[in-house]
């Protein structure tokens, strides 16, 4: 079962001492985890690039970089120690770092109640990393989010009914001057908005060095935000499904992922032949739709044989319940999924 934390404090400094304290074994395992991947990678001024991170933080959202110093001071770690974690995507980003990618990602409008589902794909070394959060982040106001020990966002939705799913990308515009991380300005999104423009307008007022795809859905609308250093595309659609590359015009020519390495293209072209199930309001029958192995793997397994950084796995799936302003989550790939896997929180009940 992946850990849950709630956050009912007022303060954001206060939010984060409380996490740091109650996970600080855990904080300090991710930490040192992402510190290994790092070093693989041949990343040798982490500190540097923490500290910048952070930086760039305090001066676009301060609320969330005063909620993950907390988080340090709670933990018995240094600021820039919270600032890699939440700019491992950027570190990486800086590094150059290649390989198969990961996320699979769909979004279905039907008029009802959207219909979403994603898997999480990441090193099957990091799957002690994983936490969902239920955050009062102001009276009357929560967020429920699914996202890695010390990372202030990532994959969630709140009580206004706004979600959001989230997938790496990377271009040829990425570079080391760190700007503000993906994942706090996932956060900020989840914080502040309760429609598709005010997620935008937060979006574009980044100054970003990585690139990701933030998709986001309301009742009514979805949008899947491309993010990038070279500039913020918006795909729209009544259904929105995205794997690891750039699909606007204007950003794909510089994408620095390639078929070689990756099965991003093959696995988005099998997203849309399985619309019909994707669009089930069933979300074990949506997770479904995602099994798919060997050549082009939706569900993704580890290899054993092959050096740990280069290894993927699914180690999550989840899906949003804009109406009921919910998000579920089940630990491990969707060839896992039962009706009794999912573990589901509701903004509705912390707001």
């Amino acid at each position: 079962m992946i850990p849950l934390h709630v956050s009912r404090e007022v303060l954001p400094a206060e939010r984060g001492l409380a996490l740091g304290a109650t996970w600080r074994p855990e904080l300090e395992r991710t930490f040192e985890s992402y510190m290994d991947l790092f070093a693989a990678h041949g990343l040798s001024r982490v500190r540097e690039l923490g500290e910048r991170a952070l930086v760039e933080t305090w001066s676009w959202a301060p609320d969330i970089a005063a909620e993950i110093e907390g988080v340090a001071v709670g933990a018995g770690l240094e600021p820039w120690q919270l600032g890699v974690l939440n700019g491992r995507t950027e570190i990486l980003a800086a590094a150059a770092a290649t390989g198969e990618g990961e996320c699979s990602t769909s979004v279905v409008l039907d008029g009802i109640a959207p219909r979403t589902v994603q898997t999480w794909d990441w090193h099957d070394t990091l799957r002690h990393v994983m936490l969902m959060r239920a955050i009062q982040v102001r009276p009357e106001f929560g967020v429920c989010v699914f996202t890695e020990f010390g990372i202030a966002g990532k994959i969630g939705v709140n009580s206004a009914g706004l979600g959001i799913h989230f997938n790496v990308l990377r271009h040829g515009s990425d570079h080391a001057d760190i700007g503000v991380p993906v994942h706090v300005v996932a956060r900020r999104i989840l914080d502040e908005s309760s429609t598709v423009d005010e997620a935008v307008a937060i979006a574009r007022s980044a100054r970003l060095s990585a690139p990701s795809v933030i998709t986001v859905v309301t009742r009514d609308e979805a949008r899947g935000l491309e993010l990038s250093p070279a500039g913020v595309a918006e795909l729209s659609g009544a259904t929105l499904l995205h794997t690891n590359h750039f699909l606007d015009p204007a950003l794909s020519p510089g994408e620095r992922t390639v078929p070689s390495e990756s099965t991003t293209h093959d696995r988005l072209a099998l997203l849309s032949t399985r619309t019909d199930a994707l669009r089930s309001a069933d979300r074990d029958e949506r997770a479904a739709a995602l099994l798919s192995h060997d050549d082009t793997p939706l569900c993704a397994h580890a290899d054993p044989s092959l050096p740990p950084y280069t290894r993927w796995e699914s180690l999550a799936t989840i899906s949003l319940d804009v109406v009921e302003c919910r998000v579920d989550v089940h630990e491990g790939g969707p060839c896992q999924v039962t009706p009794d896997t999912w573990q589901s929180l509701s903004a509705k009940e912390i707001s």
